[in-house]
């Protein structure tokens, strides 16, 4: 039996988190919850795992309220970063998933690592934007971290059993997004409507948008370059509109090895809450004989701008990845409210990124480059 903290619990990945413990009742006990705002359902998840213990954002508040709701004898109830770091670190966790969006989630990441709990990682934004400290303490602490993103997943499972020094190349496979085939030209009155009509995934705006520019590949060179400890030139994006094979691993003999299965994040949530184990939750199963040619293509990298300023990020370091992030989220919101067009988004990022004197990437200093960032969007002339 594991005792598991979800950071996020209301969100995409939490639900579906709750939804592999309801498949699992003997394999997990939920002991922590934090989410947002969203009072209502932090509420009814708690009642119905039986957990003492909620955190919710400042803004949302309500924490007398929300103890009164719960069953639970002694209630917990906490408030901001500061309580998802109470949650992180409750003597009888063992397990902590981390499914918040934004820098807020490195915090309480960092604190269950200091205390030994293993880390079920699905917010980008602790790799992205705090890799190096964030894997420097894992390796200190001897704790693992386990991703949930279905990519990373695919390529954590590719390496079981693997020697060290044995990589010769990471593949990261992309959709390639409602866009794939549309000229660089036309891309320029795109609406948020259809930027937002993903072929085969069912995401949230942000992910979605990111998806439509490529930028969740972006983002998924600079986790994976931490992750697995490989330089960002050996981390490659290959485009695979069926999103069935997830990624794969070339080694130095030469010899491929890939991860397949239908575009469920159940499947990678499940692996890394159960690892190292293989169990039978009646997921639906994919049927090579139903799902058709699966087909390759390298990215235009002129139409897809964001897999260079990643790599840009990477390779200065530092908190440019954090502030390529941050600007990022702030264009494809502006994009979203009909304020700049699908093409300003890149443009907006590279503005600010050509802005920012990069420094360590220490927490504080990674909270200050974020806001500084999302100013600097903000008012961008692009």
């Amino acid at each position: 039996m594991k005792n598991i903290v979800i950071l996020g619990s209301t969100g995409s990945i939490g639900t579906q988190v709750l939804d592999i413990v309801a498949r699992l009742p003997e394999k997990f006990r939920v002991v922590g919850l934090a989410a947002n705002n969203n009072v209502e359902q932090i509420v009814r998840q708690a009642n119905q795992f039986g957990v003492s213990n909620v955190c919710i954002g400042v803004a949302a508040g309500r924490t007398q309220e929300i103890a009164a709701r719960l069953n639970a004898r002694n209630p917990g109830v906490f408030q901001g970063v500061e309580g998802m770091c109470a949650l992180a670190t409750l003597p009888e966790a063992d397990l902590v998933v981390v499914a918040v969006a934004g820098a807020i989630g490195i915090k309480p990441t960092h604190a269950a690592i200091a205390e030994g709990k293993t880390i079920a990682l699905a917010s980008k934004e602790v790799l992205v934007a705090a890799g190096e400290p964030t894997m420097r303490l894992a390796r200190q602490k001897g704790v693992p971290i386990l991703p949930i993103d279905s990519e990373h997943s695919a390529l954590f499972q590719c390496l079981q059993g693997a020697p060290d020094n044995s990589i010769e190349k990471l593949f990261l496979t992309a959709s390639g997004g409602p866009f794939r085939a549309t000229p660089r030209e036309q891309l320029q009155t795109v609406t948020p409507e259809q930027a937002l009509k993903h072929p085969t995934w069912n995401m949230g705006g942000l992910v979605t948008i990111n998806s439509a520019t490529l930028m969740n590949k972006g983002l998924e060179i600079i986790e994976a370059h931490w992750l697995f400890d490989v330089p960002v030139e050996e981390v490659e994006v290959v485009v695979h509109p069926q999103s069935i094979v997830h990624s794969l691993v070339r080694f130095r003999d030469g010899s491929v090895l890939a991860q397949l299965g239908l575009p469920d994040m159940r499947l990678p949530i499940q692996y890394a809450l159960v690892y190292p184990e293989r169990l039978n939750t009646d997921l639906p199963r994919l049927d090579l004989t139903a799902c058709g040619a699966l087909t390759f293509e390298s990215p235009d990298p002129q139409k897809f701008p964001a897999l260079g300023l990643a790599r840009r990020a990477a390779e200065i370091g530092g908190t440019m990845p954090a502030v390529m992030n941050a600007a990022n989220e702030t264009a494809v919101s502006l994009f979203l409210q009909g304020k700049i067009p699908f093409l300003g988004i890149m443009k907006t990022v590279e503005y600010v990124m050509e802005r920012h004197e990069p420094v360590e990437p220490a927490y504080q200093n990674v909270l200050e480059a974020d806001a500084w960032a999302r100013e600097t969007a903000l008012h961008c002339d692009i």
